[in-house]
């Protein structure tokens, strides 16, 4: 059984202008994404989780503190340029109190002789940071006893 309909070419042209009428009146239907910087920005930095420490480093094939900061900025898509050391990288931004910290915030410690400002990290939530200690690359609690007593402030660099 075999059915056939016949439609007129002046009824799909009605139909096609009411379509397009609907489509003008309720706009164009869109999907928009914004990038949270600050989520990207950890999620760089942990795609270099087990790369290893090296004095002075500022690649993957080895990191110190602000070497390992500076380079995740650089190549999240932030693109941003932040300066090497971590006295330079305190100097930026907008201090942020420990409360109110955001993925992709940098938190400073005090861990060498010489007192501030001697290591950096990247803030990854939920009371943890990125960072490159001597170690290597790894997610580290603020709340354990050694990085909890070094704690000395938080730069917003990102908005």
């Amino acid at each position: 059984m075999i059915f056939s309909f016949s439609v007129s070419k002046w009824l799909i042209a009605i139909i096609s202008l009411v379509a397009l009428g609907v489509a003008f009146i309720l706009g164009p239907a869109s999907a928009s994404a914004t990038i949270n910087y600050g989520d990207e920005v950890t999620a760089v930095a942990g795609d270099y989780v087990g790369s290893p420490y090296k004095y002075g480093g500022t690649t993957p094939k080895g990191f110190d503190a602000s070497g390992f900061t500076q380079y995740v900025y650089k190549d999240a898509a932030t693109k941003m340029k932040i300066p090497r050391t971590s006295a330079e990288q305190f100097k930026t931004g907008e201090s942020i109190q420990q409360e109110h910290l955001k993925t992709g915030d940098l938190v400073f410690y005090a861990t060498g002789n010489k007192g501030n400002f001697s290591f950096v990290g990247i803030y990854n939530g939920d009371g943890t940071f990125i960072g490159s200690t001597t170690k290597g690359v790894k997610i580290v609690k603020m709340s354990d006893k050694y990085w909890k007593n070094r704690y000395i402030g938080a730069k917003r660099i990102i908005e």
